[in-house]
């Protein structure tokens, strides 16, 4: 007989009851009792287990779904071993799974006015250069110092796209990814190769250490 899964800890049946409840009815037809029901627990141990209550959980379920959102993009980029392999890689692996989170789906759809001040002029730039933040130190292999503008870029690319979708490009497509990325993105972030120095082709890793800096 093969080993019994381990239990899921309490917290994380409670985050996992909260997103299937929003994708069914979104945030604000979401109750205490609706969370306590789908995480199969009292109100009690929910309270338990999350203080604040409802507003609680749903402060911990953002934070934990950006954490893996952030783990899962972050990964893929850091281990493209091109700079075109890290674009694709980390603007399809954000797109897909932004697309496939029935929660945050149910939400963008049918109550827009919950996701719209986040989205928006200051908000925005916040979340833009929170992304930017996330993509920049795997884009500094080949584009060193240049990487936080190219990350900040390549995120407000993503941003036009997502909010509003083009019949040429769809970013859950890696294949139409990889088409936007050779044509328009891979150009417009080449580096050109000073006379005589050492290659900063942007499938190559931007020189680093001391003979990088010029030092001896």
């Amino acid at each position: 007989m093969g080993r019994r899964a381990a239990p899921v800890p309490l917290e994380d049946r409670i985050l996992d009851a909260g997103l299937r409840c929003i994708a069914r009815w979104g945030i604000s037809k979401t109750t205490l009792d609706d969370l306590a029901r789908q995480a199969g627990c009292s109100r009690a141990t929910l309270y338990r287990a999350f203080p604040g209550g409802r507003e609680a959980v749903l402060r911990a379920l953002v934070a934990r779904e950006v954490e893996r959102l952030v783990a899962a993009v972050r990964a893929r980029m850091d281990a493209a071993v091109c700079l075109e392999e890290c674009l694709v890689g980390g603007i399809h692996e954000a797109a897909t799974r932004v697309a496939d989170h029935d929660a945050l789906q149910f939400v963008l759809a049918y109550e827009p006015d919950l996701a719209l001040p986040h989205m928006a002029f200051a908000a925005l730039d916040r979340v833009l250069a929170a992304a930017a933040a996330v993509a920049a130190p795997a884009l500094a292999r080949w584009l060193g110092d240049d990487a936080g503008r190219a990350a900040g870029w390549v995120c407000r690319l993503m941003a036009s796209y997502l909010t509003c979708p083009s019949d040429e490009v769809d970013l859950t497509d890696e294949a139409s990814v990889r088409r936007l990325t050779g044509r328009f993105l891979l150009p417009a972030l080449a580096r050109p190769v000073p006379a005589g120095g050492p290659s900063d082709h942007p499938t190559e890793p931007a020189p680093s250490g001391p003979r990088a800096r010029g030092e001896r």
